[in-house]
């Protein structure tokens, strides 16, 4: 599998942000997207993902298969909100992702122990600190499983100990053949990465 952009550009506000962008990743690949504040950051995952148009270019995945047809039927997106009800339980908005994505992942208990919830799942999502919010998030990244994961600072909130552990989850998405495209200002502590600056127009 193999997620390819050529001459990528995409706007914010009606104002162009980044363009020119060229990346090829494979299986197993990880990408850092990093630069200032306003530099795009966001705005080029959400273009990837396909909840904001292309304005130049284009991004596509190849050899997805039937199962993964586009970069958004293979993709988990994790932005700067959390997607979670706050008046429903943990388990009751990953049971909700489940069933929206489909549940060929770790079961649900399973899924917060790996981010070290499991004995608060029965609470209200809106009575958790801010990093517990963020791991909870994470989990919904195992209860589903897409190949793709495109990370929004997807680290903020964590603590030293919950990073490390994130980290883990990270590196084992990648040797099971994963991708990881993730935008963030902080190291995400992983073996091997390529990274794009945006505002630079660098690309290693």
């Amino acid at each position: 599998m193999r997620l390819i952009a050529e001459n990528l550009g995409g706007e914010r506000g009606g104002r162009t942000v980044f363009s020119g962008i060229d990346m090829s990743l494979s299986d197993g690949g990880a990408l850092l997207i990093t630069g200032s504040n306003g530099a795009g950051k966001s705005t080029l995952l959400k273009v990837i993902f396909g909840l904001l148009p292309c304005t130049l270019g284009t991004i596509r995945l190849e050899e997805g298969g039937e199962l993964f047809p586009t970069v958004g039927s293979a993709a988990h997106y994790l932005g700067h909100l959390n997607a979670m009800k706050t008046a429903l339980s943990v388990i009751e908005n990953l049971a909700f992702w489940r069933d929206f994505d489909g549940g060929d992942g770790l079961e649900l208990h399973s899924a917060l122990e790996a981010v070290g919830l499991g004995a608060i799942g029965h609470l209200p999502f809106g009575y958790l600190s801010t990093g517990q919010r963020r791991r909870a998030s994470i989990a919904r990244l195992l209860i589903s499983q897409r190949p793709i994961w495109l990370l929004d600072e997807p680290t903020a909130g964590l603590d030293a100990e919950s990073e490390q552990q994130f980290s883990a989850l990270m590196e084992r998405h990648l040797a099971g053949g994963g991708l990881i495209v993730a935008a963030t200002h902080l190291p995400l502590r992983l073996a091997d990465t390529r990274e794009l600056r945006l505002g630079e127009r660098a690309y290693a």
